[in-house]
């Protein structure tokens, strides 16, 4: 198969490609680079497999010429991460509307295949014990610029359902949650890498709030394999389908555990939300999958806990530390 990949400079979307690759299909990738980074592909630079074009999703006439070109679509393309978004509200709102848009109007012309990735962020405020694809929505009003990111992913799943109903177009809907692991930066809010950078450098560990909101972890590489499995099911099709894992973990006791594994000297500082963020800023306790639709369709389980997670990460820093030096 030939795969065009959008956003596959990126952290989720490089891993993505690697396994595309690992298994025999060609991949165009299609990023900007204002997330993404060469770096993250340069295992491929010398295959014949890869071809990596820079430019940008709001391109239409780009964004058709490479879906003519390949047999199916993932589309991972995105303004992500909380400071990015409250830093370039219309410019993140843009892109993550209009640019799906130029994508699905390409694969519906061509009738190619194409798989989305939204968010866990489609919940919002919800903080029940298990979020199933049919929770409701709890959004913050609109002037509050943090859910734009949801609401732009909410238009993404609906137009991919509207399309498939009405047009007969092939999609498909991974709702991601917290995703990490190695390549993932934090200049965008990522809480991971972000506390272990500083704990690698001994620097102090920033908690926003008190520390006791929840979050549960899933490794990238546990991920995409959920992605892979999950674009040949046709039973997934049209339908929005939580991919993450359920082991929860607080803020807090993600600093401490991250302290532990890389006996750093860091300290734990916490830090309002109000300074942090912009004024009204608004974060939820918690926020746990139920993934019995992913498990059911595929048979999927995590292979990796929040203690792989921590020291893969580690390595690939030390590792990028030590090429830079």
């Amino acid at each position: 198969m030939r795969y065009l990949v959008t956003g596959g400079a990126g952290f989720v979307g490089s891993h993505l490609v690697d396994k595309l690759i690992s298994g025999g299909h060609a991949v165009i990738v299609l990023d900007d680079f204002s997330t993404g980074r060469r770096e993250n592909l340069l295992q491929h630079a010398n295959q014949k497999l890869l071809e990596l074009v820079e430019g940008d999703i709001l391109n239409a006439n780009l964004v058709d010429e490479l879906t003519s070109k390949v047999d199916r679509v993932f589309h991972l393309a995105a303004a992500v991460g909380v400071f990015n978004i409250l830093e370039h509200p219309f410019k993140s709102i843009r892109t993550n509307i209009e640019g799906s848009e130029n994508l699905f109007n390409a694969c519906l012309k061509y009738k190619r295949p194409i798989f989305i990735t939204s968010s866990s962020e489609i919940y919002g405020k919800n903080s029940s014990d298990l979020l199933k694809e049919d929770s409701d929505r709890i959004i913050g009003a609109p002037q509050k610029i943090r859910w734009s990111y949801s609401d732009a992913k909410a238009i993404d799943e609906a137009i991919a359902i509207s399309m498939h109903h009405q047009y007969g177009l092939e999609t498909r809907i991974a709702r991601l949650f917290n995703t990490v692991g190695p390549r993932q930066v934090g200049h965008y809010g990522m809480v991971v890498p972000r506390f272990i950078s500083a704990a690698l450098c001994n620097r102090p560990i920033t908690v926003y709030g008190n520390g006791e909101q929840t979050r549960c972890f899933g490794h990238v590489l546990d991920i995409v394999d959920a992605l892979i499995q999950l674009d040949t099911r046709s039973e997934a099709i049209a339908k929005p389908i939580n991919v993450g894992v359920n082991q929860e973990i607080s803020i807090l006791d993600l600093a401490k555990r991250i302290l532990e594994i890389s006996k750093s000297r860091s300290e734990i500082q916490f830090q309002s939300y109000a300074d942090a963020y912009l004024m009204g800023y608004e974060d939820m306790q918690r926020r746990v999958p139920d993934n019995s639709l992913l498990i059911q369709m595929t048979n999927w389980h995590p292979t990796k806990d929040i203690d792989n997670i921590i020291e893969d990460i580690i390595h690939s820093m030390n590792l990028e530390n030590s090429v830079k030096s």
